[in-house]
């Protein structure tokens, strides 16, 4: 599973570096003795954490079997939760990344063994100890790791035989008056740590707003902010990595730094959207904070079971009637599931209910026509509601997001594709929905704000809809099935590995290419696409992959840092059991 580059000469750690061709990895020779691991947690004071698997309670074989019938049926029915994992120094959300290792809902007498994640964690506080972690993993060639809450659709904080900082409990957060060259502001300083929960209560509380995921326990400064990070206020101020005024990091010479456009401004050009896990160790986040403002949001469901032509052209006006509200600073957040469209929700900060109530007329008033019910509700239900603040729409239209197990992939679709060819766009989404494939949605306009520079993937700047799309457990293999089959509904499998891979293979060969065929040369969101995109480096990064790959040179010249479709990453391969190694070409 997992993949490699040669071993790295230390500039400032002063470690003697060898270069064998793979990681060292558990229950080698090379792999430290219970006494070093004892000695390295004395030098950082008691924070080296020795990983569990969470699935433990519910295993009684194994070397880390601790069965516990009612811990286990209180775990597999807080599975969905992401605090069930963020709380963890080692649990993904996505499973797929765990790759049934301690699977909880696996037989009690399969083995619990850790597999698939790392075997030690470190809980960091400070940079010393992301500078004594990385002069250990540097001596004993150890695979090196960075984990905040595991929120990760492409595993790049999963890793097999490693070490992972764990940077949860960087929890400060800084109200600052920034003043610089380029932006004279209100901004917050926000640890590596800090969640958008955390970091929208935070502004708040000075009567501001900040760009967060539409996911509230998503951590800011990780591969949200550092990979673009959209949201319901990114049409109003642009995507998250927009909001970067600088970033204190640890490089992989041990040295503490902060990039800004003035000082190591190319390390914060490729922080800055280039993709998280691979040029530095962020210890915090500086962003803009703008002032709170009245905002106007609705959400709307509806049922097209029976009536698909109906159902389609409602779509269908929805996408292109919207783009108006877009351009005045909305972001929709919509999916479709089966017969089902539900829109949860459409905000417009700093916009009137009126606004909002125009734009979706056309849409209800082919409801109406065609006799299908709908929901459009509100807090007060039943109707549109103007807030009074951004935070008071967040918290009543927002539902909360619990993890995401389904294989995904993704596209970012052209405003030109809506404009002029949303048949096709239309058709395209149909035939996935069809094949039962959940269509996921982020409606935005990321351009009418002023454009920073900075590494994002310019795909993003005429970009009209994000798209997630996300398979469902089949019953029968789909090149068995015709493309208007409906399948039989579950999500991820957690007992048959094999439905799995014919799911993500699905998404590889036949799902994605349906909506990369619309926009030719275009791009995905690398946070939430699919982690065997073929084309990965253009798709995710556009024209930006190569300045980046010579800025990682630079500032990782030995590739200390990887992490999957990370750049750079071409340096590596992972074996079927989890070791890193040298890729050949590398």
């Amino acid at each position: 599973m997992w993949q490699g580059i040669f071993f790295w000469a230390p500039l400032v750690l002063g470690i003697q570096a060898t270069s064998p061709s793979c990681r060292c990895f558990p229950n080698e020779p090379c792999w430290p003795s219970l006494q070093q691991w004892s000695d390295f947690n004395a030098t950082l004071g008691g924070k080296l954490i020795s990983t569990v698997p969470i699935g433990s309670v519910c295993h009684t074989h194994g070397e880390y079997a601790a069965y516990d019938p009612e811990a286990c049926a209180d775990l597999i029915s807080d599975w969905g939760y992401p605090v069930t994992h963020y709380d963890t120094s080692s649990s993904p959300m996505a499973s797929w990344f765990s790759n049934f290792s301690c699977d909880p809902f696996l037989a009690p007498d399969v083995p619990c063994n850790i597999g698939s994640v790392q075997w030690f964690a470190v809980n960091v506080s400070t940079a010393e100890d992301v500078q004594k972690t990385l002069r250990f993993t540097n001596e004993h060639n150890i695979r090196l790791a960075i984990r905040n809450t595991g929120h990760d659709y492409l595993g790049k904080s999963t890793a097999p035989g490693a070490v992972a900082l764990w940077t949860h409990y960087l929890k400060d957060t800084q109200h600052l008056e920034y003043s610089s060259a380029h932006y004279t502001g209100s901004a917050m300083r926000l640890g590596a740590g800090i969640q958008g929960f955390e970091a929208t209560a935070a502004a708040h509380a000075q009567d501001k707003v900040v760009v967060t995921g539409n996911c509230e326990s998503v951590g800011i400064a990780g591969g949200y902010t550092q990979g673009g990070g959209h949201g319901q206020l990114a049409s109003q101020f642009g995507l998250a990595a927009d909001q970067a005024l600088e970033w204190e990091v640890v490089t992989a010479d041990g040295k503490l730094l902060t990039a800004s456009p003035t000082e190591n401004a190319d390390l914060y050009w490729a922080l800055s959207g280039g993709g998280g896990g691979t040029y530095a160790v962020v210890l915090s986040v500086t962003v803009k904070t703008h002032p709170e403002m009245t905002t106007s949001s609705a959400t709307l469901t509806f049922d097209g079971t029976g009536v698909s032509t109906e159902f389609w052209k409602i779509v269908q006006t929805f996408v292109v009637d919207i783009l108006p509200l877009l351009d005045a600073g909305a972001v929709a957040i919509w999916a479709i599931s089966g017969s089902i469209f539900s829109l949860t929700p459409i905000s417009l900060p700093g916009g009137r209910r009126d606004q909002l109530q125009e734009a979706l007329t056309p849409t209800l008033a082919l409801l109406k026509q065609s006799n299908i019910s709908y929901m459009l509700t509100t807090i007060a239900a039943y109707d549109i509601q103007e807030f009074p603040t951004f935070w008071a729409s967040f918290q009543a239209m927002n539902p909360h997001s619990n993890i995401t197990e389904a294989q995904i992939g993704g596209r970012l679709i052209p405003r030109s594709t809506v404009e002029s060819d949303l048949a096709s766009l239309i058709s395209a989404i149909r035939s996935i929905a069809e094949e039962g494939v959940v269509v996921s949605g982020v409606s935005l306009n990321v351009s009418r704000a002023a454009i920073p520079f900075n590494a994002v993937n310019p795909a993003w700047r005429d970009a009209a809809i994000s798209f997630v799309l996300g398979t469902y457990v089949i019953s029968t293999p789909h090149f068995l099935l015709p493309l208007s089959t409906n399948y039989l509904i579950s999500t991820y499998n957690y007992t048959n590995p094999k439905v799995d891979i014919q799911c993500q293979s699905l998404m590889t060969d036949s799902i994605v290419p349906r909506l990369a065929a619309l926009s030719p040369g275009g791009g995905a969101y690398l946070n939430e696409a699919d982690w065997r995109q073929p084309d990965w480096q253009s798709v995710f990064y556009g024209d930006k992959y190569p300045l980046l790959e010579v800025i990682k040179a630079k500032y990782d010249p030995e590739h200390v840092f990887y992490a999957r479709t990370a750049v750079g990453s071409e340096w590596w391969h992972e074996e079927l059991d989890g070791r890193l190694c040298r890729a050949a070409c590398a």
